[in-house]
């Protein structure tokens, strides 16, 4: 394996959930299951258990959740010493509520005044943060919190890129956020900072809605809501995005067909700019694109963020590093994220490779 470090930056924040698919009018008063969650830390948690270094950059209170949270992702493997840690702000929340069948899952954010939103970049040391890193990953949902947690971002992206790193951005439009420009349409704000930031990336990353929400960029003959894909029409929007941002090396989108809460369809794809050449995976035999059908879904909170993980490992792995490889190790790693409680992928490089190969009967290891 090569020598990479891949550092992702970003708000992680405190989840809380019911048990099982209880709505939170059925659990509460009661217990909630709390976890940690946030788009960057998954993936930096998910690389290391792939078995890669990554590191962790980001901004949280001086307080005891926030220190718990840094030693269990300390525990996992990740550096932990680029998080700043400031007596300004708090630590977010965000309440999630599991889908059931046609009931779709529900996130309510508490996120306000936390401390990475509060952060301008001159609060950060960025050369210290970036000490050993050889690969950066940003996502849309940082800059989509406040001015200063866009400017950091953007910032930080600059700062990576002087050095030389590798950059990844995955754009990650929510549209509970980008509330902080009152006056602005969201997805206008998201698409004039977005621009700003991917123009200094090198893999372009999104689910099959971003690049429309975001960009405007549509793929032909899909209907989203109906969890109807064409899937050749992403290869449009790759190569759209590939256009746009000239600089790009790799377009990667994942494609979810949401059958029910429970039942997903889910594959991807991966763009050679250069080539301009679509690799999609999973494959079947004849090699037409068969995605995998997932059901009994445990958690989806953080399939995209695991699918970006396994990319990102892929690709900085030589042995894995050629697309189509690369995104058949993804869309794999991303798969298994769905059998997992909480937002981090526990999947491990040999269940990833054992899946990629047809091993999906779920048998007793012994």
């Amino acid at each position: 394996m090569s020598d990479f470090c891949i550092a992702g930056f970003g708000e992680v924040m405190v989840r809380l959930c019911p048990q099982g698919k209880l709505r939170f009018a059925q659990a509460l008063p009661g217990d909630l299951n709390a976890t940690f969650g946030g788009g960057e830390a998954n993936v930096c948690a998910s690389v290391a258990m792939l078995g890669g270094k990554s590191k962790y950059l980001t901004a949280l209170p001086e307080n005891v959740i926030a220190k718990a949270f840094a030693c269990q992702l300390r525990g996992i493997g990740v550096d932990v010493t680029g998080i700043l840690f400031s007596k300004t702000g708090r630590m977010g929340i965000y309440y999630a509520e599991h889908g059931s069948n046609m009931r779709g899952s529900n996130v309510l954010y508490d996120r306000d005044y936390s401390t990475i939103s509060l952060m301008a970049p001159a609060d950060y040391d960025f050369d210290a943060m970036l000490q050993g890193v050889t690969h950066l990953h940003l996502t849309g949902i940082t800059p989509s919190l406040s001015k200063n947690a866009f400017e950091s971002t953007l910032a930080l992206a600059a700062k990576a890129k002087e050095k030389g790193l590798t950059i990844s951005v995955d754009l990650n439009y929510r549209k509970k956020l980008w509330n902080w420009e009152p006056g602005t349409e969201k997805k206008a704000l998201a698409g004039r900072c977005m621009e700003q930031i991917v123009k200094y990336a090198d893999i372009i990353i999104g689910n099959e809605e971003d690049a429309s929400d975001v960009f405007g960029i549509n793929a032909s003959n899909t209907a989203i809501d109906k969890g109807q894909l064409n899937i050749a029409g992403y290869q449009e929007v790759a190569a759209a995005l590939s256009t746009k941002f000239p600089q790009a090396k790799f377009v990667a989108i994942t494609l979810r067909e949401s059958i029910s809460a429970d039942h997903n369809n889910w594959g991807g794809m991966l763009y050679d700019c250069a080539a301009k050449k679509a690799f999609f995976a999973p494959l079947a035999e004849d090699g037409s694109y068969e995605p995998y059908q997932i059901r009994n879904i445990v958690d989806r909170f953080g399939g995209g963020d695991s699918f970006c993980a396994g990319l990102l490992f892929s690709l900085n792995t030589p042995e894995l590093a050629e697309p189509s490889k690369a995104i058949r190790f993804a869309v794999a790693s991303s798969a298994l994220k769905h059998t997992f409680s909480g937002d981090y992928n526990y999947a491990t490089r040999s269940e990833v490779e054992n899946l990629m190969k047809g091993s999906a009967s779920g048998r007793v290891q012994r």
